[in-house]
């Protein structure tokens, strides 16, 4: 689909399970065709992973690793966004090189996209202040504040409960910015158009058809947080099939829409 030089968003079909099924089968489609691409984007993420590891553990602040893994579900839409741009080009059949898709970020630094990426980040960093709240009202007086030593604080009524009420805080937070930023990202990659406009297009569209489009959101998250378990090395598939996924997503929402 070529990039569009207009302020107004899309029309966006309506999306379901086949619709989905397509924009995975199209993304598989993307990480074979260009598996290195994939694996560098991704493994950028999987070494501050490690980072973050390292450092948590090494100051014995565990705790936020927790609170990192939980989080970056919330940000990881972001970090896919060279494979948008990579599968936007694999559509247009232009080449993707890295000199391209660098020139590609580089051109995008004066538009909309970073605002987007900076309202993402602030609000990761938001979660960061709020589950460190949570965790010191829960478990505040309790000896053990690092979760490397064991894991029993969290099977307590204080640590259930912890666990309950910031799993609703972080689904509250997720499914903001999932509403704000499902189409919103591609959007501004794939047209002139300002933030506010974009994120308004992309929260309506999810509050149109909320059961899929959540269902969609919930594999995004599940799959996200099944592949930071493993050392956060299943994000090196994980990240690229959701980041091509995405874009093609958006992509056939805008061919369906001219369809219907």
């Amino acid at each position: 689909m070529p990039a569009a030089s207009v302020t107004r968003p899309p029309a966006l079909g309506r999306p379901d399970r086949a619709l989905f099924a397509e924009a995975l089968a199209l993304a598989w489609s993307d990480f074979r065709a260009a598996p290195r691409f994939g694996l560098a984007v991704s493994g950028v993420y999987v070494v501050l992973g490690w980072l973050i590891a390292w450092i948590t553990v090494a100051s014995g602040t565990t705790y936020w690793l927790v609170l990192a893994a939980m989080g970056f579900p919330l940000i990881a839409p972001f970090a896919a966004v060279a494979l948008y741009d990579g599968s936007r080009r694999m559509d247009l059949r232009q080449p993707l090189t890295w000199r391209a898709v660098l020139a590609e970020t580089l051109a995008q630094r004066t538009g909309q996209l970073p605002l987007l990426g900076a309202a993402m980040v602030i609000l990761f960093l938001f979660w960061f202040f709020l589950g460190h709240m949570i965790f010191a009202l829960f478990l505040g007086l309790s000896p053990m504040t690092n979760v490397s030593t064991g894991l029993d604080v969290y099977l307590t009524a204080n640590g259930l409960g912890m666990l309950a009420f910031g799993t609703l805080v972080g689904g509250l937070f997720a499914l903001v910015l999932f509403s704000t930023s499902v189409m919103a990202l591609p959007m501004l990659l794939d047209r002139d158009i300002d933030v506010i406009t974009a994120m308004i297009a992309s929260a309506g569209y999810v509050r149109r058809h909320p059961v899929p489009m959540l269902g969609w959101g919930l594999m995004v998250a599940g799959l996200t947080v099944l592949a930071i378990v493993p050392a956060f090395l299943g994000l090196l598939v994980v990240l690229p099939l959701l980041g091509h996924a995405s874009w093609h997503l958006y992509a056939l929402a805008v061919v369906r829409a001219r369809q219907e």
